[in-house]
């Protein structure tokens, strides 16, 4: 059993009836949308016409929202109908990074993720949908897909349907008839100035320059929702915190493996920075939170999704902070002379090499799932944040090793640990920004940092303080005075940021819907 929605654009008018009768059953707060009505206009006047879209959740077969989801507050039922338990949800936003459609929204009442749920309450009823039931031209068609004696089976076994970007592979059940390509293709319309009755979204104005278009129809999008970005600072000064925990945790284990310092800086002071940016990074995270009050959800076995990335993402924190933490109180053990530490020190700086990669890493896998933002699913992001903890990890220890210094050569050594991460750093951007990418969409937001608004934060910072100081360290790496390599340390925090920035913004301007 499998429901779903067949909307017949052919028929429908635009009256909004569906939209106001799904406000309505779900006490939907004003200016947010379970579904929507969706309008372009093509042409010059006066040879314009007006195509129009029914928007809504497209109860995936595959719904990518219920595998990110860290707390199981999305869910698939039996009769295929992808739900919500608003009680379990954290407000993370995670969902609306995988929904590929812009379907989900935080309530503003409950600041819980909330989206069509089919009126599932009424189909348990035995009752059809609130926007089925007062559609005055019947365009809406639901029901069991699989069942071939069904009238949605019987409609879409005899006419052509389409379904909006089929290439992220979620296999949506809500099949479009007669609905043009500038409609479903959120790429092909751009804002123009203002909507028909509304200010336009500020964030679709910000991005509708960069968008491609469709220079043939002069399609420009005259009504939609607003669809601000989920995410903001917090999450791209999070990729900055964690990335120094982790640099300062892999180095300082790697410095203990392969060299013979066992400095204060070393032993002490690097499992404490880990420690310190750690709890930085959770209390951005859980800030972040639109119910920061449920973040214990995630410490719940039997609330935690074990297949979301950002539930796993948790365990990894918190296996980095305990071995941090471990280390840090041997090395502090050790310098206050109350026991000999050095070699639990040793010990520990073997698994701190795995956990230091995977808090680096997760986020990778993390962003993997965010199906709605194709920059985000690089396949050498994982490597690409590896080489920035050992940029700005390095670049941490070298500030304060100019005040706790350690071991000879050591500074040297951390030196060329962060001009071979500024190094890869600058190789994997490449890639990354200037390759060629799967889909228009990942495109348009690498672009946007290239070239469009992102660009002076990406050459300026990503690039060019990054290379700066790498420059930096150089000199002290060929024997040069420490001082330069204090500066080079802190140059590089900046760039990591303004990268992190660019990249988190850029991936979320272009349109989903």
């Amino acid at each position: 059993m499998r429901y779903g929605f067949a909307i017949d654009q052919r028929t429908c008018i635009g009256c909004h009836a569906c939209t106001v009768a799904c406000k309505t059953e779900h006490d939907i707060p004003v200016g947010q949308f379970r579904t929507w009505v969706k309008y372009v206009d093509k042409g010059e006047y006066p040879n314009t016409t007006r195509e129009m879209g029914v928007m809504r959740c497209n109860h995936c077969t595959d719904a990518p929202c219920v595998t990110a989801c860290p707390t199981q507050a999305l869910f698939i039922r039996e009769d295929g109908i992808v739900d919500f338990d608003n009680e379990r949800c954290i407000g993370c936003k995670m969902c609306m990074q995988a929904c590929p459609y812009d379907a989900i929204y935080i309530d503003e009442e409950t600041h819980t993720a909330a989206k069509c749920n089919f009126c599932a309450h009424r189909i348990d009823a035995g009752l059809e949908p609130a926007c089925v039931q007062v559609c005055p031209t019947q365009s809406i068609w639901m029901g069991d897909i699989e069942d071939p004696t069904s009238g949605i089976s019987k409609f879409l076994s005899i006419t052509p349907v389409n379904v909006r970007t089929p290439e992220q592979g979620t296999r949506p059940n809500v099949y479009y008839v007669g609905a043009d390509s500038t409609v479903l293709d959120p790429l092909a319309a751009p804002v123009d100035g203002t909507y028909l009755w509304a200010d336009a979204d500020p964030l679709r104005l910000e991005t509708a320059a960069e968008l491609p278009g469709d220079p043939v129809s002069n399609a420009r999008l005259t009504l939609n929702t607003a669809h601000p970005r989920p995410w903001g600072w917090k999450v791209w000064t999070y990729l900055w915190t964690k990335s120094i925990a982790a640099g300062a945790l892999l180095l300082g284990a790697l410095v203990i493996l392969l060299t013979t310092d066992r400095s204060t800086l070393i032993t002490t002071v690097a499992p404490l920075v880990t420690e310190v940016f750690l709890l930085l990074t959770a209390v951005l995270l859980v800030w972040d939170l639109k119910r920061p009050d449920r973040f214990l959800f995630l410490l719940d076995p039997r609330k935690i999704n074990r297949r979301s990335w950002l539930a796993l993402g948790g365990i990894f924190l918190t296996i980095g902070a305990a071995v941090g933490g471990l280390w840090f109180l041997a090395g502090a053990a050790d310098l206050l002379d109350l026991a000999d530490y050095t070699a639990a020190i040793d010990w520990l700086a073997w698994p701190a090499i795995p956990a230091a990669v995977m808090v680096a890493g997760y986020t990778a896998f993390l962003f993997g799932q965010a199906e709605g933002r194709d920059l985000w699913q690089s396949p050498v992001l994982f490597w690409h944040l590896q080489a920035q903890a050992a940029m700005v990890g390095a670049g941490a220890l070298l500030v304060l090793g100019a005040f706790i210094p350690p071991a000879e050569g050591t500074m040297a050594w951390l030196s060329w640990a962060l001009i071979a991460g500024v190094v890869a750093h600058l190789l994997i951007t490449a890639v990354e920004f200037g390759g060629k990418h799967p889909t228009r969409n990942a495109a348009v937001a690498a672009h946007a940092i290239t070239h469009g608004r992102y660009r002076a934060i990406f050459w300026g910072g990503s690039v060019g303080l990054a290379v700066v100081g790498a420059l930096a360290a150089l000199v002290t790496a060929l024997g040069g005075p420490v001082w330069i390599a204090l500066l080079a340390g802190l140059i590089v925090q900046p760039a990591l940021v303004l990268h992190e920035k660019a990249f988190v913004m850029a991936a979320q301007d272009p349109p989903l819907s």
